[in-house]
């Protein structure tokens, strides 16, 4: 069994682990595993853009107000004034690193700035729309010309280590268990710093705008090493995702509203005018989406339309041409026609407890992206503040881990026995962990989704329960088939958003609980998980 040693791991290669892993090079050696392709990351498939306060009359008090709009009363101030007025900054960097946002086209010495739900102004940086992949290739290129930053792809974390003889919060993480998914060794890595940067959750959904590789696995992680969970009730549902049978999770940008794009239902008729007279379209995220699920069962239709027929054709092709390509694909012209388009699971707002430091429950761990619960976004994130948080935690992680780097490598590492598991392939029972798969996102989808009810989430957990207890007896071992390793964190993890669920007996941002319609005031801000040892 290989083992490896380095100043600083990082799980994932998003915009989170690539921006830390850049300012990590300073102090050490940094290996950033990812079990797939390096750029397969929920970042590559961001396409509106990073929210930044730059314009005169758009001063940081009206995004930090936004962003608390939108997060429905559950923000923490502190997080959400530290991350608005660190946003130029960082924005700085990303362009010295090389992204090319996108300029005035009649002012080419300011940024083309658009707007997007929940904004009372345009303050969204983008490239074109694909802002997300733009951003990545260029950190990508950034991290391999680094010779300080080793990138393993295929490589998945299945265990996190801890010092031997004791238990959270007193113990330290020392490294992590992987298994090579090319040769199907398992391998140890150690170092005095761990990173957890796996991005979110929403294969834990029947419909998802994440990529496959969002399975939950740095909160399973988290939550099995003792580490407290919040706010997993929190799933924000994007309102816009292509409908058709042969697009897979491709989403509709919030930038098209931000242009002037109008919902229509099955009727060909304007219907946000009924759920929000003032923001219409342009209401934050939860609204929208709940809008389009009433519309939908009002209905009896399939998918909502999104019409910008109404632009130029010109403009629209220059300014969306990811989208515009992709929905010609399909068959879909959208400069003439309208797009069909329903919501679909896009967000995760909880996740591992950090401070603003990106420190979690157990010492030199750390957590940083949609994998984190920090207090920014609350019970809804506003959009475009997922990429924007991501690069400024991982700026907060850095100068933390610079301030206490010589602590951390005083401390002797207190290894537990190492050990090396067995790895089992599977054979002719491929078809149950296919089954348990599409179960475990349909019960979540039916009964945990945009419009929930107590009986419904009861009735989820009582399944996720009994699922859980036949992967724990029939596929306990370690095995080489991803499918099975990310199964027992995907089931994991839709229970902790099921019980977090039962637990907020209120109606607040993302969580829409029919039994209780309304917001409580005295409601708590996290509801709190954490493993019993």
């Amino acid at each position: 069994m290989e083992i490896l040693k380095r100043d600083f791991l990082i799980i994932g290669s998003g915009i989170a682990g690539l921006s830390l892993a850049l300012k990590l090079k300073e102090l050490g050696e940094v290996v950033v595993l990812t079990k797939k392709r390096v750029f397969d990351t929920a970042t590559s498939l961001a396409q509106g853009g990073i929210a930044c306060v730059l314009k005169d009359d758009n001063h940081f008090d009206l995004h930090k107000r936004d962003t608390e709009i939108a997060g429905d009363g559950l923000c923490d101030p502190t997080v959400v004034d530290l991350v608005v007025r660190s946003a130029p900054e960082r924005i700085k960097e990303l362009l010295d690193y090389g992204v090319m946002f996108d300029r005035d086209p009649e002012d080419p010495k300011r940024f083309h700035l658009t707007l997007e739900g929940g904004h009372s102004r345009r303050r969204i940086l983008h490239v074109g729309d694909y802002t997300g992949r733009a951003i990545e290739n260029v950190l990508i290129q950034r991290a391999i010309e680094c010779p300080e930053i080793t990138i393993l792809e295929n490589h998945f974390v299945f265990e996190l280590i801890l010092e031997k003889g004791c238990y959270p919060p007193t113990c330290r993480v020392v490294g992590v268990y992987a298994i090579d998914l090319t040769d199907s060794s398992v391998k140890i890595f150690l170092a005095p710093v761990v990173i957890i940067c796996t991005g979110g959750a929403g294969k834990v959904y029947l419909y998802t705008s994440n990529p496959d590789t969002a399975t939950g696995d740095g909160i399973a992680l988290a939550y099995q090493a003792g580490c407290r969970i919040a706010n997993m009730e929190f799933i924000q549902f994007h309102p816009t995702c292509l409908y058709h049978p042969k697009a897979k999770n491709f989403l509709i940008s919030e930038a098209l509203r931000g242009e002037g794009g109008i919902l229509l239902n099955a009727d060909g008729k304007p219907f946000m005018h009924k759920y929000d007279p003032i923001r219409k379209e342009l209401a934050p995220r939860d609204i929208v989406t709940r809008a389009i699920d009433m519309e939908l069962k009002r209905t009896g239709a399939e998918c909502v339309y999104l019409d910008i027929t109404s632009l130029p054709s010109d403009y629209i092709r220059k300014r969306f041409p990811y989208i515009y390509e992709t929905c010609l694909k399909y068959g879909i012209d959208i400069t003439t026609q309208p797009i069909p388009v329903v919501p679909a699971a896009h967000y995760l707002c909880g996740g591992i407890l950090t401070n603003i430091w990106g420190q979690t429950d157990i010492p030199n761990l750390f957590a940083i992206g949609e994998c984190a619960c920090t207090g920014l976004h609350g019970a809804n994130r506003l959009a475009s503040n997922s990429l924007l948080e991501a690069v400024v935690f991982a700026h907060q992680a850095y100068l933390k881990i610079k301030e206490e780097l010589p602590t951390f490598k005083k401390w002797a590492l207190h290894l537990p026995p190492l050990k090396e598991p067995a790895i089992k392939e599977i054979k002719e029972e491929k078809v149950f962990i296919s089954h348990n798969w599409d179960l475990i996102r349909k019960i979540m989808w039916d009964l945990a989704g945009i419009v929930r009810t107590t009986k419904m989430l009861d009735f989820a957990y009582k399944r996720l329960f009994f699922i859980r207890r036949e992967i724990e007896e029939n596929w306990e071992a370690l095995y080489l088939d991803l499918d099975v390793m990310e199964l027992k964190f995907l089931c994991l993890v839709a229970e902790l958003i099921v019980i977090s669920a039962l637990q907020r007996k209120e109606s607040r941002g993302t969580h829409y609980l029919l039994d209780y319609p309304y917001k409580n005031p005295f409601y708590q801000k996290y509801t709190i998980l954490k493993k019993n040892f």
